[in-house]
């Protein structure tokens, strides 16, 4: 029960949590009720930085989830040029987090980190395809030790105004490792290789580093369905 309530939390929270503590207890002291709301705010912004342990899959060859949320949408699009993922539409797979889901990113496969590229943008609705092309993002791609690529891309959302990255150009990742958060709302892209399909669907719930996308060693493989 311990574990259930006591979630991690990210060290990137801390400072946010202690500035929702203090205007608490600084409103408590003007009017009582106000101190109440601001400790439910305070635990809304521990639990928003929580950072829970993952059952990370082992068996070689697959892409997770990069984030918690629900898979918003399964359609082809050209990453961005400078991902060097080549001009060719790719299979993109979209998660969107709303602002009660776990916002830590982990890394969808294994590899080298050969991109990064940051980009300036809007903040409309994450949930909206046009938010790949102009919403504030960050994005990254991944090569394998056989020479498997991927592109994965942090989309600050409505609410978010804040996209963290903890890697850099050069560095080596392991699945589900962390590499970022965004704060507040906000959406993943993942750029599947040509040729590999999806094992999730649209509607479905994802949870980063557990939820399988697709399989490299099958990409025959495929899941359609429909949310009810």
């Amino acid at each position: 029960m311990l574990k259930i309530v006591a979630v991690p939390m990210h060290k990137e929270g801390r400072k946010f949590v202690a500035i929702f503590a203090a205007l608490s207890v600084i409103l408590g002291l003007l009017w009582q009720p106000l101190f109440w709301i601001g400790a439910g705010l305070t635990v809304w912004c521990y639990y928003f930085f929580r950072n829970p342990v993952r059952m990370i899959p082992q068996q070689p060859g697959l892409i997770v989830s990069p984030a918690d949320g629900i898979v918003s949408l399964v359609q082809d699009a050209v990453p961005e040029e400078a991902l060097g993922l080549g001009s060719e539409p790719l299979t993109r797979v979209s998660v969107f987090m709303n602002v009660f889901n776990c916002h830590v990113n982990r890394a969808p496969m294994a590899g080298k980190i050969t991109h990064i590229v940051y980009r300036h943008g809007k903040f409309v609705n994450a949930s909206l395809d046009k938010a790949s092309i102009h919403n504030e993002r960050n994005s990254l791609s991944i090569e394998a030790p056989d020479g498997t690529r991927i592109g994965v891309v942090q989309i600050a959302g409505l609410v978010a105004r804040r996209i963290v990255c903890f890697a850099k150009e050069g560095d080596s990742t392991e699945v589900g490792h962390v590499f970022g958060l965004i704060r507040f709302g906000s959406r993943l892209d993942i750029y599947l290789p040509k040729g590999v399909l999806p094992q999730v669907c649209v509607g479905q719930t994802a949870v980063a580093g557990e939820t399988i996308i697709a399989d490299l060693t099958d990409p025959t493989r495929t899941r359609e369905g429909i949310a009810v």
